[in-house]
């Protein structure tokens, strides 16, 4: 991309809580040479932002209901970071820009529906442009995508292969990652029509079979834990994956689960999930719901702390099985975060493989980024092959 370009990364939502973790790590890790700046409506709030982490950075208007203002954000940058969702509601004018002039994109979507319809929409103009839409650079999907390539990476080539991914956290969800859930409930016929949209546009084909394995509720032997299927977006990003790149054999299956040693919870955590979707139906319902987590608002640093995440991964193919695991701290805020200020340095910075349109994280950024979460302190082993 155009070194001439006025910025190597804009942030666009910083002034919000989990952008505002991503200013400061951003503040803390960008080398001196790079040009970043913060973008957002509010010239205030990224005052103040600048002023709290104590840089000397350019501030951007940038206002989703002001077409020209983001144009003119994407324009001046080679790669965008986004914290401003929920993204069926605001994000669309940022990925449009984006892919209309070659610059790359990152955002913490894990809503399939918005991430379809950026697809349909304006994946021919990034092919075209050169720009890299990427979506979901937070903990979804990040860990499970690189997690399951780097399984896939320990077992032979050229094989089938069957990986299976299973969750563990203590960590509390975003306000953002609630909205974008609610917003997802709400829309559940939306997102199906999504999804055969894509379906019917995106190419198939070159002989190689992956799926998905939607599995059953079952206690894991090798984990000793309860495990559920998890619908989340994580597995259909680890399928594109697997899809775009050879290195996942033949034949690829991926099953996704979360694991609760508790049996009450497993029995508990589908029933919770089909009331909140219920009630994600009824609008004051819904508001009330995100009333109690809002946007913007999240855990006390000492509370991020204790939080954990744990992504426990079983490969087998060839006659070879391994147990590999990604594992680090609180998901939702503190790691989400840094994922996602390294995806963006990942893009300016890094030498990558010849991408462009929608593409995933293994697709885009694979090695480079495993890498640079390795450096970071987000662990991924190899606990067991055999």
């Amino acid at each position: 991309m155009e070194a001439t370009r006025e910025h190597d990364i804009v942030l666009f939502g910083g002034t919000g809580f989990t952008g505002g973790l991503t200013a400061e790590y951003l503040a803390a890790n960008v080398p001196a040479s790079m040009r970043w700046a913060l973008a957002g409506r509010n010239q205030t709030k990224l005052e103040q932002l600048r002023d709290r982490l104590g840089v000397d950075v350019p501030l951007l208007h940038a206002d989703v209901e002001d077409e020209k203002s983001i144009a003119d954000v994407a324009a001046s940058a080679r790669v965008v970071i986004t914290t401003v969702g929920p993204y069926i509601n605001y994000g669309e004018p940022l990925v449009k820009a984006c892919a209309e002039q070659g610059t790359d994109y990152t955002d913490l979507t894990g809503e399939p529906e918005f991430v379809d319809r950026m697809y349909v929409k304006y994946d021919a103009a990034a092919q075209k442009s050169g720009a890299r839409i990427v979506h979901a650079c937070g903990f979804d999907s990040v860990p499970h995508d690189l997690g399951a390539l780097f399984t896939v990476e320990q077992l032979p080539e050229g094989v089938p292969l069957t990986v299976r991914g299973f969750v563990s956290t203590n960590g509390t969800p975003s306000g953002g990652t609630v909205a974008s859930a609610l917003a997802g409930f709400s829309r559940a016929r939306k997102n199906i029509e999504a999804a055969r949209e894509r379906k019917r546009v995106e190419p198939r084909g070159g002989g190689r079979i992956v799926k998905g394995d939607r599995g059953r509720p079952h206690r894991e032997p090798g984990l000793d834990t309860w495990v559920l299927p998890l619908p989340t977006i994580d597995p259909q990003i680890i399928l594109r994956s697997a899809r775009a790149l050879e290195r996942y054999g033949p034949d690829f299956t991926y099953g996704h689960y979360i694991a609760t040693k508790n049996l009450k919870q497993a029995v508990a955590l589908p029933l919770g999930v089909a009331g909140v979707f219920t009630l994600a139906q009824i609008p004051p319902a819904r508001k009330f719901i995100q009333s109690r987590l809002p946007q913007g608002t999240g855990p006390s640093e000492e509370k991020r702390a204790k939080s954990w995440f744990r992504v426990r991964f079983h490969g087998e193919g060839g006659g070879k099985r391994v147990v590999c695991e990604v594992s680090g701290g609180d998901p939702g805020y503190t790691e989400t975060s840094k994922v996602l200020a390294e995806s963006g340095l990942c893009l300016a910075s890094d030498e990558l493989p010849a991408t462009a349109g929608q593409v995933t994280t293994a697709q885009a950024m694979g090695a480079a980024l495993t890498e640079r979460l390795k450096r970071a302190g987000i662990k991924f082993e190899v606990l067991e092959a055999a």
